[in-house]
């Protein structure tokens, strides 16, 4: 619905007109309901997801860790200095530093595990379809040896 659509609603109901709301659809020929249309993933479609999601968890674990960032001989990172010295110095803001610091690692270690159990799942999906695929091809063959088509196929899921 666009701006000014809404717009002229919002009038017509303040004059006391009815205003009614119709949902865009496709034509009942044009594909919407229809029992013959079927949702196509292509591998490569598959494969550019994992790899982008692969690529996003890279780019997170480099650069997304300010908890070891600037560390010490004792692993502690510049954020986490600053966190303790202000607590030594009996600041309020150390703690509280501190714990943002904490707050931000476990957020970006939930994202680090997301892009991972994504990658992780597209490429399980990927080798598992293209198998499922070959002992489908290998087993489905009409008399003559040759493949059965998709429409044949089709007959047996309605």
């Amino acid at each position: 619905m666009a701006w000014d659509e809404w717009e002229k609603l919002k009038r017509e109901a303040a004059d006391g007109e009815t205003p009614h709301t119709q949902l865009d659809q496709l034509a009942a020929s044009g594909g919407a309901g229809r029992s013959d249309q079927h949702l196509v993933v292509h591998q490569d479609d598959l494969g550019a997801v994992g790899h982008e999601a692969h690529e996003l968890h890279i780019a997170l674990r480099e650069q997304a860790d300010i908890e070891g960032m600037g560390s010490d001989k004792q692993g502690t990172g510049g954020t986490m200095q600053a966190a303790n010295e202000f607590r030594g110095r009996g600041f309020a803001m150390g703690p509280a530093l501190a714990q943002s610091v904490r707050t931000w690692t476990d957020q970006v270690d939930s994202l680090l595990q997301a892009c991972a159990a994504i990658s992780n799942h597209l490429d399980y999906s990927r080798k598992t379809h293209a198998h499922d695929d070959a002992v489908i091809a290998a087993t489905l063959k009409q008399a003559d040896g040759s493949a059965v088509p998709v429409s044949e196929l089709s007959k047996y899921f309605t």
